[in-house]
């Protein structure tokens, strides 16, 4: 516990000097924010995987036996679902994502998942299956070996071994680009998305574009966006990239709201820089309850047919530890309090509470989630 509040308080000291010191502090604009000239695509596709080692899908899995079937048929293999009988052989979805700026001939990522009954997808190679967006037009093939980083042993005896999980699997770069999505190469405007949305960070960041590349040529829309207007000058080819690369690298100065984070499960508490308590004055004390249960054996009278009996001498003590009370005053910090909190030696527990109380009183100035 001691070390704990220990990291408390050096945790809050750093906290408290950065507040001193948060109007220097700056970050790169593309550590904040993404910027988005266009949204990704999500693909999806059927298909199957093959090389299993007796981990496929069984022959209850109909949709499985059919669709090898209809591959086999394509090859000039007439066969009918019922004569298909192997365990090698698993059904699969496919999914990954385009970005805008995907040509063909590009490769992509792709995540391979078991759709049958089957035990395991390791050592699987997955057939060509093709990936259709939102549009159905397909735009990428997807095959490869499958990596799912884990395996899954049984023995004839029932004994099983596994580790991580063998259902679903990466194939990196498994899917080769086969359509481009429309996309305008010289768009008239660029939008800026913060990652942590600020209606002050925004407007810095507005004020910050306008001031070092061109006048009025970014706008803060609200606390998440900033629409950026492309200058007639960066309209040209590699004109937009020029642009994002010289806006991406200037230093802003974020805000961010006071806020303190409290995990009840694991009894950690993270705040933020901005937190402060106003003018309060704060008891803590302990109710200390312990009981002590003593055996005791009560022996029977001779030759009086009794039995032998275990019985139990209970002992209960209360002790109360005298309150200890802290008197903070206005525009207290962080790291006042939790100084103050480890003189008193208060369990995460306890300091929980001590939030709690705080912002029912009014008297801490943040945010109070709880996980």
């Amino acid at each position: 516990m001691k070390k704990i509040i220990a990291a408390f308080v050096a945790m809050s000291a750093v906290l408290t000097t950065a507040l001193v010191s948060s109007q220097a502090s700056t970050v790169r604009l593309k550590d904040i924010a993404s910027f988005q000239l266009d949204n990704d695509m999500q693909l999806i596709g059927y298909g199957l995987v093959v090389g299993l080692d007796g981990t496929g899908d069984s022959k209850s899995a109909g949709f499985t036996m059919q669709s090898l079937t209809n591959m086999m048929e394509r090859m000039g293999i007439t066969l009918s679902a019922g004569q298909v009988k192997v365990k090698n052989v698993a059904a699969v979805m496919v999914t990954g994502r385009i970005p805008s700026y995907a040509r063909i001939g590009s490769n992509l990522d792709c995540t391979v998942s078991s759709m049958g009954d089957a035990s395991s997808l390791q050592g699987g190679m997955l057939l060509v299956t093709p990936l259709t967006g939102t549009d159905g037009t397909v735009y990428a093939m997807a095959q490869g070996p499958i990596s799912i980083g884990g395996f899954n042993a049984q023995t004839s005896g029932g004994d099983k071994i596994s580790e991580n999980y063998t259902l679903v699997g990466r194939i990196p770069g498994g899917a080769i680009v086969e359509a481009q999505r429309d996309f305008d190469i010289n768009p008239e405007v660029l939008s800026i998305n913060l990652i942590n949305p600020d209606f002050t960070t925004s407007k810095r960041v507005a004020d910050k574009i306008n001031a070092t590349v061109d006048p009025g040529m970014a706008v803060a829309m609200d606390e998440g966006n900033v629409t950026v207007r492309i200058p007639t000058g960066f309209r040209t080819p590699g004109g937009l990239v020029d642009l994002i690369s010289r806006v991406e690298t200037l230093e802003i100065i974020p805000d961010a709201v006071a806020r303190v984070v409290i995990n009840e499960k694991t009894g950690t508490i993270v705040a933020g820089e901005f937190v402060t308590l106003s003018a309060v004055a704060l008891a803590h004390g302990n109710l200390k309850i312990e009981i002590k249960a003593t055996p005791q054996v009560s022996q029977p009278q001779p030759f009086s047919q009794g039995k032998t009996v275990l019985t139990r001498d209970s002992e209960i003590t209360a002790e109360a530890e005298e309150a200890r009370i802290i008197h903070f005053e206005e525009k207290a910090s962080i790291g006042d309090l939790a100084e103050a909190l480890n003189q008193i030696g208060a369990t995460p527990r306890d300091i929980i509470a001590i939030f709690q109380a705080l912002k029912l009183a009014g008297a801490l100035r943040a945010e109070l989630v709880i996980m």
